[in-house]
């Protein structure tokens, strides 16, 4: 059971979003640190595609259950949205950080990622909360927190989007994900913190 203390679904899916940004901010004040370029997009990728996952998982479900056919049309448009940023994603895992090319990709990704969210945040979640209320959103926050941590770590834009495949199919790459994971670089805890004052 979730507790008052819990972020609602929309709080902790904003919460989400703005890390994404911060992310892409420690990005670009990075130009011409191509290292530090790489652990940045590399974190923001992990941020992404576990995100990304988690609403493919619990929070277009709860819509497509608790709003009916709007459910159902704004689920597919978020779902068509996410197919679009994964493939740019995994077209960037190709792409040397420190390039035109790749900070070109990853702002095509930001790009693509800021009127998605927005619609999220504006239309999507609000509607679902006021038809679950309260007490229910804090359990699917709670649960859409769980669900990242099993998630995978990388853009698949090949795999099934709706369940019960997606389910599986993100099951099976996680631990590719994470072992692959082990060896990339990513920001340091100083470098995440110092970004944040």
């Amino acid at each position: 059971m979730a507790t008052t203390q819990t972020p609602t679904l929309l709080q902790a899916i904003a919460d989400d979003h703005n890390e994404m940004y911060e992310y892409y901010d420690q990005y670009v004040k990075n130009a011409g640190n191509p290292e530090a370029q790489g652990r940045w997009a590399r974190l923001l990728t992990w941020e992404v595609a576990r995100h990304a996952v988690g609403e493919e998982l619990v929070v277009y479900p709860l819509m497509e259950k608790h709003l009916g056919a709007e459910g159902k049309r704004l689920a597919d448009g978020d779902r068509a949205d996410h197919h679009i940023v994964k493939e740019l994603l995994y077209k960037l895992e190709s792409i040397q950080p420190g390039t035109q090319e790749h900070a070109s990709v990853l702002k095509e990704v930001v790009d693509h990622l800021h009127p998605h969210n927005d619609s999220e945040e504006n239309t999507d979640l609000p509607a679902l909360e006021k038809a679950i209320g309260a007490e229910a959103s804090r359990e699917a926050s709670a649960s859409f927190k769980r669900t990242k941590k099993f998630a995978p770590t990388r853009a698949h834009p090949g795999v099934p989007d709706k369940p019960p495949f997606e389910t599986l199919a993100g099951l099976l790459a996680a631990p590719i994900d994470k072992l692959k994971d082990a060896f990339a670089s990513f920001p340091s805890e100083e470098e995440k913190d110092s970004a944040k004052n």
